[in-house]
């Protein structure tokens, strides 16, 4: 943590995760994730108990809030750098589908999704 105790930085070796990021009912931004692999109004409490069950090792930070919207106060998560942020992103997005009992949701081809695309 920073000597401010406000914000972390890269160079702190942490990415920080709102539940924001995996929320279906948002717009991109601030969903970081694909609407398919998004859930309903996710918790802080919910996305640190993702983590830990992919091997990371969460610090769950209640009553912080996303910068583009400081007065929902929904918590964060910090997690220590472990490869692309996308690709974690997209991890944590599986389990929490699969800690709610969701079903994945069906992996296209580029040609399949392009397809479905053209017909809506």
């Amino acid at each position: 943590m920073s000597a401010r105790g406000t914000m972390v930085t890269k160079d702190e070796g942490k990415y920080v995760l709102y539940p924001c990021y995996f929320d279906n009912q948002r717009a991109r931004p601030p969903r970081r994730v694909p609407q398919a692999l998004a859930v309903r109004n996710p918790s802080a409490e919910e996305v640190a108990k993702a983590a830990l069950a992919l091997g990371l090792t969460p610090v769950l930070e209640k009553g912080r809030a996303h910068p583009s919207r400081p007065w929902e106060r929904n918590g964060r998560v910090l997690v220590d750098v472990r490869g692309e942020k996308l690709a974690l992103l997209r991890q944590l997005a599986a389990k929490l589908r699969e800690q709610r009992g969701q079903a994945p949701p069906p992996r296209q081809s580029g040609q399949q999704r392009a397809a479905s695309q053209r017909k809506a």
